[in-house]
């Protein structure tokens, strides 16, 4: 072999070996890639801490109707008693969203924002009311006008003396003429007004309803003031932060639910009985209430809530709209 041929060897050579010293030690043919498949997502479990309320019926029909596998999210719920109990389990990072309300929300933020709300969960309109201030057969009261210095039993310091106010202040009572008395449990505010104990109350609905067929006296509801009585669905803050996805499929599910139930409620009656929503009575006539489409609070229902519990003490500071009410979850 001639010197220059030797050369052209050796060179071929060196170049073979650095193509394949710049390649992979092993190349997957494309059959064998198409086999592979990726790991599938993690499917996030959200917590919900649920009253016995009609507030929370949606979220009832989505899980029966298989809504929140559908839009790719797991929910557990948590059944509580009281406020104070689910305000409890969010503390402690237990459960991670609930039905309250924008006085609730901004509790929580008062120090720091834990919580926000994402969504209206039941919003009053007109012929359904929320919240009713209701008179006992006894007391004589039939309009607002006949309230005026009468003590009326409320859960003082929630949406309830809230919602009370603000409607007596609509049909023209002064702060001076509004008196409210502390009547924390509601099996006790409807048995004080059923025996006449007790002149005015103010009752959720369908507990409201329920009093009424009872003899009590419907003196006022929130249906031509929305803007007071609805409550929201909100989530703890570093649940949005960490899983916000799920949140939005959480949503997404409600909305559809929504819609199912303002389509044909009478579909969806036994969850009422089976939920401990509507008292054992009331099932047969109880006309489930239509429930609203996607949207948030405004920041004038946050502004006058926020004005009334500064002006109750029970805040000191004011909590912001902006960070406490989040619309970017919607569907």
């Amino acid at each position: 072999m001639s010197k220059l041929n030797l050369q052209r060897l050796i060179t071929f050579i060196l170049l073979i070996a650095i193509l394949a010293a710049c390649s992979p030690a092993s190349t997957a043919s494309p059959a064998a890639e198409s086999t592979i498949e990726a790991p599938l997502a993690e499917m996030v479990t959200l917590k919900i801490a649920v009253l016995p309320i009609i507030d929370t019926l949606p979220m009832y029909v989505a899980a029966q109707e298989g809504l929140f596998t559908k839009y790719g999210v797991n929910v557990e719920f948590i059944p509580v008693a009281s406020a104070p109990e689910r305000d409890q389990l969010l503390v402690a990072g237990q459960a991670d969203g609930t039905v309250n309300e924008t006085l609730s929300v901004m509790l929580f933020n008062k120090e720091s924002i834990q919580m926000q709300a994402v969504r209206y969960a039941l919003r009053p309109m007109e012929g359904y009311g929320h919240f009713f201030i209701l008179a006992s057969a006894q007391s004589g009261i039939t309009d607002a006008q006949g309230l005026k210095n009468v003590e009326i039993g409320v859960s003082q310091g929630t949406v309830i003396e809230y919602v009370t106010e603000r409607l007596l202040q609509a049909e023209g009572l002064t702060a001076d003429e509004i008196k409210t008395i502390a009547v924390p449990k509601i099996p006790d505010r409807m048995s004080l007004l059923a025996s006449g104990q007790l002149n005015a109350g103010v009752l959720p609905d369908p507990l409201a309803s329920l009093a009424v067929s009872q003899g009590a006296v419907k003196v006022l509801d929130d249906s031509l003031h929305p803007e007071y009585g609805f409550s929201v669905i909100s989530f703890r803050k570093e649940v949005i932060d960490a899983h916000p996805d799920a949140v939005k499929a959480f949503l997404a599910a409600i909305e559809e639910a929504s819609d199912l139930i303002n389509l044909d409620s009478s579909k969806y009656t036994s969850l009422l009985s089976d939920k401990g929503l509507v008292p054992p009575p009331l099932l047969s006539t109880f006309e489930i209430p239509p429930f609203p489409d996607q949207a948030i609070p405004t920041e004038a229902e946050w502004a006058d809530a926020l004005a009334w519990a500064k002006e109750k003490g029970m805040l000191t500071v004011d909590v912001s709209y902006a960070d406490s009410v989040n619309a970017s979850l919607l569907p």
